[in-house]
């Protein structure tokens, strides 16, 4: 095969695979981070600390509560009830009853969410979960610490819509996705990069264009996943709580961040090792000083022919 030739297939095997690199680690972390309900309960579990978190989920707390009063009252409650309804909703997100309640609940949700997804069956169906076992684990959080009437807090088996039908069956179709793409895309990666640095003229400038195009391929992830969370607080409707929205984002991101900084650090690694190492093959062989010149022998003598 002509050099020309070589090195034109191991350009193109060495972008193809700088271009998989960041997709097949975006592919891996969704299949192996948010779709794990223990990782993804992990994750969001430091969020029932963050003030953000807090103020949003004790304002719908509040709202929630207010409005059942106004149901069952006779007339719409006045603002000191509503304020220290607030108060009160404000206080319970400091306790450990509520962070019992919210592992809970992010755990009956995810769970609900990944068994609709993997149920090719349930096409069609809104996802639902009940949340009468987190009402139950509070309860029993509150019982212990002997809050007043704590046990007289009613258990009712309630199914709330999590994801709309039309939501769910998308949402089905890139899971099926992820998954095949979480498996191809890293060996493909893989083949292409090796493939493009065997058939190459030069392997060396190959394995460092590699190490340069895998960076690149990490930067351009670590920009989008920044891209990623304006744009998704950004069409948050309206009642969303912004800030909110942002740390549960970023609490779900961590191991992408670093995943794509970790890509970084490793194409730039390569490419400076084979940079180094080309510099040290072609730098010229100096002479030891301990050893001395070579003297000239004595001249032979030159015969003459008679």
């Amino acid at each position: 095969m002509f050099p020309r030739l070589r090195s034109a297939l191991s350009a193109v095997l060495i972008v193809l695979a700088s271009l998989l690199a960041p997709c097949a680690t975006l592919a891996g972390w969704a299949m192996h981070g948010p779709a794990d309900t223990d990782r993804y309960v992990a994750a969001m579990a430091p969020l029932a600390d963050d003030p953000d978190v807090r103020d949003a989920a004790a304002d719908r707390l509040g709202a929630g509560f207010a409005g059942f009063v106004d149901g069952a009252a006779a007339g719409p409650v006045n603002g000191t009830v509503r304020l220290f309804v607030r108060d009160a909703a404000r206080s319970f997100t400091r306790t450990e009853a509520f962070h019992e309640g919210w592992d809970a609940a992010n755990r009956t949700v995810h769970a609900a969410v990944l068994r609709a997804l993997r149920d090719d069956d349930a096409a069609g169906r809104a996802v639902t979960a009940d949340l009468a076992p987190v009402t139950e684990r509070v309860r029993d959080r509150l019982a212990e610490d002997h809050v007043p009437f704590a046990r007289r807090i009613p258990v009712r088996h309630i199914a709330v819509t999590v994801l709309p039908a039309h939501e769910a069956d998308r949402l089905r179709k890139g899971y099926h996705v992820l998954d095949v793409a979480a498996l191809w895309l890293p060996l493909a990666a893989v083949v292409f990069a090796v493939t493009g640095i065997t058939v190459a003229a030069c392997r060396r400038r190959a394995v460092t264009a590699a190490g340069i195009g895998t960076a690149l391929g990490g930067a351009l992830l670590a920009l989008c996943v920044l891209v990623g969370r304006r744009l998704t607080v950004a069409e948050l409707p309206g009642p969303v709580d912004g800030p909110a929205a942002g740390a549960v984002y970023d609490a779900l991101t961590q191991t992408l961040r670093t995943a794509s900084w970790l890509l970084v650090a490793l194409g730039l690694t390569v490419a400076l090792a084979s940079w180094l190492v080309g510099r040290h093959r072609r730098a010229p062989r100096r002479r030891s000083p301990d050893r001395p010149a070579a003297e000239p022998g004595p001249a032979r003598p030159t015969r003459t022919r008679l």
